[in-house]
């Protein structure tokens, strides 16, 4: 790049625009530095050291005019403003979550990156170089994005989008760098025509249009294209009959043009039907680009859209969008008055423009109001059947009533004769063609719909009644008014009446389903009792009378023609239905009936009372022949048990069948114990049966196999257990390891419906060991201690096992433990999901634990209403008040005798053993066992680093123990703790830390009275010390006494390592991996002074309790 001032210019503004970017990844931030860079005076080849700027712009504004490569452009400023905020994402602070993957489907992707060329170019040079399937993706090696990379593309992205746009809308100050890759935008186009003209400096007044009056005759150069007033395609003619627009023209018919629906009925003459007619080639009309449905008013040249009048005014209403060049297009004038509604010279409906036909009167759209044709009834007007008279819609095709077609005629009708020889009746009786009622008295109107009986042919009415023709009556008098006929005024007044009496009867319907009452009752109801009655009412109080009246009626009859009175047999056999002489014959007062067989026979016969009689007798007949085929012969019995059973078969024959069951049942429900299975029994197939019968077998096998593994020598399982494992399978073998499980808590032989295992792991313990082990586990232990108690897994530690393996547990536990055990597992279960809030805090007086909202340093337990300070977890003493944890420390020091009497132990206790994972604190001493497990959470650590014991392997690259091991630091007492105390008191007299080598006033100096957790019995239990004590320390044993010095050591930050010999320096720097290797004749001094150098860049434990 040339060192002109405008390369020194662009590399200043580059390099401070790339550091905002990389720092804030904002676009915003370097919106000034962006337009300044666009605008700099320099080639495309020296502005752009990333992008192919120059083969980007030429790939991209391929077109044969300006119009195009406007476009063209435009598409290219929508894919780099995608392209601008995937690198701002990149190089944000805070990249979105999936950042590292750009995938293909994505739509915003398919309509703008994907829709140029070059775009994955950019999306390579910000680093997404891996191929995926269904997109690009960084590497998976790649962590981060390199920032200062994808800032430098990013910059020059928005460069050449602010370039490209400055361009497009013609304000571009250097157009001349572009000449050779985009020729067509240099070239100024004349605006003529109705052309906008707005001058530079001029504000549009109103933002509204001007056009200007064309020249005369508008020239073009070369590569541009003309502006001319967009009057759309010549206007198609007419159609030649109804004056509409045309879509066809007929070549044979004198090139008349017709549309589709006149084309259709003028050619469907045979004469015409072979003419070739040929479709008029229209201009598609442009729509706005904005709304897609109003037609286009301007086309704006900046902005490169096609608008309607309406979008336009609003879209260019924008200040920074009024200075835009904009065409007015002139629509296609068509004045035809076939556009316009028309009126049907027939029935004056105001149609719709295109309707070719009149929707009323469906006549044509031409027809004049004198021409005469045959009316048809509208097929969407109701219509009368003419055989019943019932009014149908007019979608219908069939009657609603009597389904005729709906251009039946009425059907003839015979006359009805009573019988075959009597011809008195003839004249007499006639049936009426409407509603086929057979009339008795002469009479000219039925009696039923009061209609005339007279129809075309005569042949309803009886003799009497038709009338002889007559020449002079059948004529019509001269002058007179013809009568109209009543009939429809009565077929109306039927067709009323009917439909009140449905709604009437409807209503009934749905008043008696209320109240639990059928629809047969209710209409039975209304046969007996008449339209005026509730039928509700008439069922509650008559019914039940009514009910008994046919009971007695039919016992009656059944007891007269039994004893052999033939009178009332005529009235029985009205029917054609004799009484069977097989029925068994009844001897006494007569046949038992009950009300509800009387109510079947009531409904059957719809309400009639005689033949509700005749009904209950039959179907009592039919009950008492299939009683009598299934063996039970005593009628009288028969009688009283379908009586019983309310005239159900079913019942009667459970109530017969009860007393020669009675023997069964009193063997079976005796108290004498059923005798067991005897797997010995010499009757083989008694006691298989007996298993099919007891245990649900699936097959005769089966039990032969129950028995054979029952006959085993030294059996010790029961037979249901033999049952259950038969039941899973017939593999011998297979059975034997189902009965035959050993449990490793108490060591018996059970079968494994027996056993019960956990989900964590493949060991199975019996039901009594399990309750027993979590029984106890509960009540005396954690709840981390909750594991099985073969294998001791799942690893509670895991919080990832931790949800799944209690929320299965809970389930397991709920029908084995006891309420009360089972609610302690659960307060158990609550605290420890407690401990993972940060306000959660364990009480210092007692073992409960709760959440603190409050901000003060006082806390009261809500369990033993003790308080404590929430900072230092000391009991509060009113001391505390308005004084700092160290000041209250300090003051307790100075004031306190107790505190002085206690000397060092109480420094200790006071400094004692912080749990990291639960934050509970021990008033215990570091000197014993370095390995502490919480009794809270069961976290196991070191207590003079904090860092966690691993039992299997850890996540240390470095480390290969699988054992019990931890990884502790230099100053950790885990390594101090060897050193003898006056090499301890050396170094802290090296760094001026004062230490304590007398006892305090009136502190027992015999024994170490310091607190400890001790190991007592498979118990931990805390207590005094107990060991001699030496002169010279303080009052405490040489182990506590050195807890002490490294207490001094780690609340002051002392490196160890300075007084490190070689051997332990070298053992030190193979421990946290320092290079051992020693240069070429390099003296010993200095060697271990290159040593000691590297090791005390390796910091001292982070985890570390530096306590003053």
């Amino acid at each position: 790049m040339s060192g002109s001032p405008a390369s020194v210019q662009m590399d200043e503004v580059r390099r401070r625009s790339q550091s905002l970017l990389s720092f804030s990844g904002s676009a915003q931030d370097v919106k000034a530095e962006v337009q300044t860079m666009a605008s700099i005076p320099l080639p495309l080849s020296e502005k752009y050291g990333h992008l192919g700027a120059e083969a980007m712009l030429r790939e991209n504004t391929a077109g044969h005019n300006r119009h195009e490569v406007l476009e063209s452009l435009s598409r290219l400023v929508k894919a780099l403003s995608i392209l601008e905020k995937y690198g701002c994402n990149l190089t944000s602070p805070t990249r979105p979550r999936y950042w590292r993957s750009v995938k293909h489907n994505n739509p915003v992707f398919r309509t703008t990156v994907d829709a140029i060329k070059g775009g994955r170019r950019v999306l390579y040079l910000y680093g997404y170089t891996n191929q995926q399937v269904d997109g690009l993706s960084f590497p998976d090696e790649v962590t981060e994005p390199d920032t200062e990379k994808v800032a430098a593309v990013t910059l020059e992205v928005m460069t050449l989008r602010t370039e490209v746009d400055m361009l497009i809308k013609g304000i571009h100050p250097h157009i001349e760098y572009f000449k050779d890759v985009i020729p067509f935008i240099i070239q100024q186009d004349k605006l003529v025509s109705d052309a906008v003209v707005i001058l530079p400096g001029d504000k549009p007044q109103g933002d509204k249009l001007q056009p200007l009056s064309p020249p005369p005759k508008p020239t073009q150069g070369p590569g541009a294209q003309p502006l001319k007033p967009s009057t759309g395609s010549p206007a198609a003619r007419d159609c030649n009959l109804c004056g509409g627009p045309s879509s066809l023209v007929c070549p044979s018919c004198d090139s008349q043009p017709f549309c589709d629906a006149c084309d259709d009925l003028f050619h469907r003459h045979p004469s015409r039907a072979n003419h070739k007619r040929d479709k008029i080639q229209k201009a598609k009309q442009e729509t706005c680009s904005i709304c897609g449905v109003s037609s286009v008013h301007a086309h704006c040249s900046t902005c490169v859209q096609r608008l309607c009048l309406n979008c336009d005014k609003l879209f260019h209403s924008h200040p920074d969008r009024k200075g835009h060049n904009r065409t007015i297009i002139a629509p296609a004038k068509t004045s035809s008055p076939s556009l316009s509604p028309w009126e049907c010279a027939h029935c004056t409906t105001v149609n719709e423009m295109q309707a070719v036909l009149c929707t009323t009167c469906e006549r044509p759209r031409l027809a004049t109001a004198a021409s005469t044709v045959q009316e048809s009834p509208s097929p969407n007007t109701e219509w009368q059947c003419k055989s019943c008279t019932v009014v149908n819609q007019g979608s219908s095709i069939l009657c609603e009533v009597c389904e005729r077609p709906r251009l039946a005629t009425r059907p003839p009708v015979a006359p009805v004769l009573s019988s075959p020889g009597s011809l008195s009746d003839c004249g007499t009786k006639w049936m009426c063609q409407f509603c086929t009622y057979v009339n008795i008295k002469p009479t000219l109107v039925c009696e039923m719909c009061n209609l005339s009986g007279k129809d075309s042919a005569g042949v309803s009415l009886p003799q009497s009644l038709r009338q002889t023709p007559s020449s002079t009556k059948d004529q019509p008098q001269p002058g007179a008014k013809p009568q109209p006929k009543p009939r429809l005024n009565l077929d109306l007044k039927r067709q009323k009446m009917m439909r009140e009496d449905g709604l009437i009867l409807i209503h009934q319907i749905r008043e008696a389903e209320k109240c639990g009452i059928s629809p047969e009752e209710v209409y039975a109801a209304i046969l007996c009792c008449g339209r005026n009655t509730k039928p509700c009412d008439w069922l509650t109080s008559e019914l039940p009378h009514l009910l008994d009246e046919i009971c007695a009626m039919a016992a009656s009859v059944q007891l007269n023609y039994k004893a052999g009175d033939c009178g009332i047999q005529p009235a029985v056999e009205r029917d054609g239905e004799e009484l069977e002489q097989s029925v068994p014959r009844v001897t006494g007062e007569g046949v038992k009936l009950s009300r509800a067989e009387a109510k079947l026979a009531w409904l059957a016969a719809g309400g009639d009372t005689d033949r509700a009689v005749r009904q209950l007798l039959k179907d009592r007949q039919v009950k008492m022949k299939e009683l009598h085929s299934l063996g039970f012969r005593d009628a009288s019995q028969c009688e009283e048990a379908l009586r019983l059973s309310g005239g159900e078969v079913k019942g009667a024959l459970s109530l017969l069948q009860r007393p020669l069951l009675e023997p069964f049942h009193q063997r079976i429900w005796t108290e004498q114990l059923e005798p067991q299975i005897d797997p010995k029994h010499p009757d083989k197939q008694r006691m298989c049966r007996r298993l099919l019968a007891l245990y649900d077998l699936p097959s005769w096998g089966r039990c032969e196999l129950v028995l054979s593994l029952l006959q085993e020598p030294d059996v010790s399982y029961s037979l249901e257990d033999v049952v259950q494992a038969v039941k899973e399978s017939h593999d011998k073998d297979f059975i034997r390891r189902l009965l035959n499980n050993e449990c490793p808590c108490c060591l018996c032989i059970f079968p494994r419906s027996k056993m019960q295992s956990l989900t964590s792991c493949q060991c199975s313990v019996c039901h009594e060991c399990f309750r027993l082990h979590f029984t106890i586990a509960v009540r005396d232990k954690h709840i981390r201690d909750m594991v099985c108690p073969v294998c001791s897994e799942p690893d509670i530690n895991d919080q990832e096992q931790l949800d799944s393996y209690f929320s299965t547990l809970d389930i397991q536990l709920r029908d084995c433990l006891e309420m009360d055990v089972y609610e302690l597992f659960h307060k158990k279960l609550t605290e420890h999901a407690l401990m993972k809030d940060p306000k959660f805090l364990w009480c210092y007086h007692c073992t409960s634990g709760f959440i603190n909202d409050g901000d003060q340093l006082k806390i009261t337990c809500p369990s033993c209403r003790k308080s404590f300070c929430a900072q230092c977890k000391k009991p509060w003493e009113p001391q505390h008040q308005d004084l700092s944890c160290e000041q209250f420390q300090q003051w307790k020091r100075e004031n306190d005798p107790e505190y002085q009497r206690q000397g060092l132990a109480g420094y200790l206790r006071d400094n004692g053993i912080t749990c990291p994972h639960c934050r509970f604190q021990y008033a215990l001493t570091k000197g014993g066992c370095i390995h502490f497990s919480c009794s809270q959470c069961r976290y196991q650590f070191c207590s003079g680093c904090n860092n966690p014991y691993h039992k299997t392997a850890c996540k240390t690259s470095h480390c290969s123990y699988t054992g019990l091991h931890a990884h502790h630091p230099r100053d950790c007492l885990f390594y101090l703790r060897d050193w003898e105390p006056p090499r301890l008191q050396a170094l802290l007299q090296r760094h001026g830390v004062e230490f304590n080598t007398d006892p305090s006033t009136g502190t027992q100096t015999d024994a170490c009275c310091v607190m400890e957790q001790k190991d007592e019995g498979g118990q931990q239990t805390d207590s005094p010390c107990g060991i001699q004590t030496q002169p010279g320390q303080a009052g405490l044993c040489e182990k506590h006494y050195r807890e002490y010095l490294v207490s001094l050591i780690n609340a002051h930050s002392l490196d160890p390592a300075l007084l490190y010999d070689a051997h332990e320096l070298n053992r030190a720097c193979e421990r946290y991996q320092v290079d051992t290797q020693r240069g070429d004749s390099e003296e010993d001094n200095a060697y271990h002074a290159r040593l000691l150098k590297k090791l005390m860049e390796v910091p001292l434990g982070e985890k570390v309790p530096r306590n003053k």
